[in-house]
């Protein structure tokens, strides 16, 4: 009878504990993508970073998946992140290039799109996509998809946002023509909460401490945050608990920052018992910005790096972290990209993907470890602006005739060290499985590949055009018709 007893309440234990695991089960994954702007591909410890340290970046890497063959949209602030949030390339959304804010003490000039454009209000987004499905969304950093109110997070989907709406660097004293930029504001939702000063070593706490604020908030229902450091894009700052912190001087003190940041997150996710239904993911939106040398990033061993189509320009370190969903301490050499973080999240938290058209996959299998996954992107596009350059069909990349700003090193004696010269390329075919740093042509050697990659690049030209076509498949950015006096003010 005793054993009657002891096996009736192992049962019930059982009942109850299969009743709790199936609740966590249909509970939606959160979603948090930290997001860097100008880190380069080695500027990781797991990717082969010098002269200082990422040990929370280096923990996600051990406690889930490193990603070698990962892509962005463009080698672009604002077309990268168009691609990340709308799962599209920057083309067919139309926003290939970068945007500015208006300068002062200049009349308005209706040939600079640029100033007046943004993410079009017809287009999904990711925190739109999953706002639907219920979730809370946060975004914390820096934004670049137009500052004009109708451009900004809270009208694309987000319930929260503090941040910069654009570049650290687009501040009034740096130039570009006679004028100079408006005062840089730091947004809270619509309104500037403050102007952002000649000093923002807080930045980068700021930006994690609103987040894990978020995070605390929400933490009874799905959420996403979306983390998009200003840094280490120029110019750079670190807080006094990281200043002279790293052997690389200013740089390595702002990735060591940022390291730090992504090392709270985690804590956060784990001491409120999220973290094993929580998918991380860590990318960046381009390649190092190698003119600015000891202020700058590396690319190593790849190609050049932003501004450019080569890998330095668009391949970036990326890492994953699910626990028991992701296996731990894995490596995907599979070609993926943040454009297929939409329609993966999508997947994974059930909710409904764009009407529109998309250019992302669901990468799921890769990002479980599915035994003998492939990536289902078939061939990826590299476009500078509206110029169709590249185009990586499996291991092979081919490039068009195209030029580019090539860096090199300089006597000037300044900090930079370095500055850009003209160069060019030839049509050029590189093996990226045994020579990911692009240099040496085999095009002559298999014409044939040469021929099919061309073909592919013809056929993408009709869907989103080049500079001398014009795709069937572009969508128009959003457009501010009516010409206003600077938005960024509180009224």
């Amino acid at each position: 009878m005793k054993n009657y007893y002891y096996l009736k309440c192992l049962c019930i234990v059982a009942l109850f504990s299969g009743y709790s695991y199936a609740q966590k089960e249909n509970q939606p994954p959160n979603i948090v993508i930290i997001f860097t702007d100008d880190q380069g591909y080695s500027d990781v410890g797991v990717f082969g970073a010098k002269g200082f340290n990422t040990p929370h970046l280096d923990a996600m890497a051990t406690e889930g998946m490193k990603f070698t063959d990962f892509y962005v949209g463009s080698s672009v602030c604002s077309p990268s992140r168009a691609a990340l949030l709308t799962g599209s390339y920057p083309q067919r959304v139309g926003i290939p290039q970068v945007l500015f804010p208006e300068r002062l003490n200049t009349a308005w000039d209706p040939s600079q799109r640029s100033t007046k454009t943004g993410i079009h209000p017809d287009e999904t987004t990711l925190p739109e996509m999953l706002k639907a499905n219920g979730y809370a969304t946060g975004a914390f950093g820096k934004w670049h998809l137009g500052h004009h109110k109708q451009f900004l997070p809270l009208q694309q989907g987000f319930d929260e946002y503090v941040g910069l709406p654009y570049s650290n660097d687009m501040r009034p004293g740096k130039k570009k023509g006679k004028n100079p930029y408006p005062a840089l504001p730091l947004m809270n939702g619509n309104k500037v909460e403050r102007f952002m000063d000649d000093d923002q070593s807080m930045l980068t706490t700021t930006y994690t401490e609103r987040a894990i604020d978020f995070i605390h908030r929400n933490k009874d229902k799905p959420f996403f945050v979306y983390l998009p450091h200003s840094m280490p894009h120029i110019p750079l700052y670190a807080s006094e608990k990281f200043k002279e912190h790293s052997e690389k001087g200013i740089y390595g003190d702002v990735i060591e920052e940022i390291d730090w940041s992504v090392g709270q997150i985690n804590k956060t996710l784990k001491d409120l018992g999220l973290d094993e239904n929580t998918l991380v993911i860590f990318t960046c939106d381009n390649g190092p910005w190698l003119i600015f040398g000891e202020h700058g990033g590396s690319a190593d061993p790849l190609r050049e790096g932003k501004f450019t189509t080569f890998e330095g320009g668009q391949r970036v370190p990326c890492l994953m972290k699910w626990p028991n969903v992701i296996p731990k301490g894995t490596v995907c050499h599979e070609i993926a990209s943040t454009l297929d973080l939409l329609p993966t999240i999508a997947s994974i938290t059930g909710s409904t993907l764009p009407t529109n058209k998309i250019d992302g996959h669901n990468i799921q299998d890769l990002i479980s470890g599915k035994v003998g996954a492939k990536s289902p992107t078939e061939d990826f596009f590299f476009y500078r602006g509206w110029n169709l350059e590249a185009v990586r069909s499996g291991h092979w990349k081919l490039h068009l005739p195209h030029q580019y700003n090539k860096v090199v090193e300089s006597d000037s004696g300044n900090v930079h060290g370095r500055k850009g010269s003209k160069a060019e390329i030839a049509l050029s075919l590189f093996d990226l499985s045994v020579d990911p740093g692009e240099t040496t042509n085999l095009a002559n050697r298999h014409p044939d590949v040469v021929k099919t990659l061309i073909a592919k690049i013809e056929e993408m030209k009709k869907e989103l055009g080049d500079s001398e076509e014009t795709g069937a498949g572009k969508r128009a950015s959003g457009w501010q018709k009516d010409y206003e006096a600077w938005p960024l003010v509180n009224n």
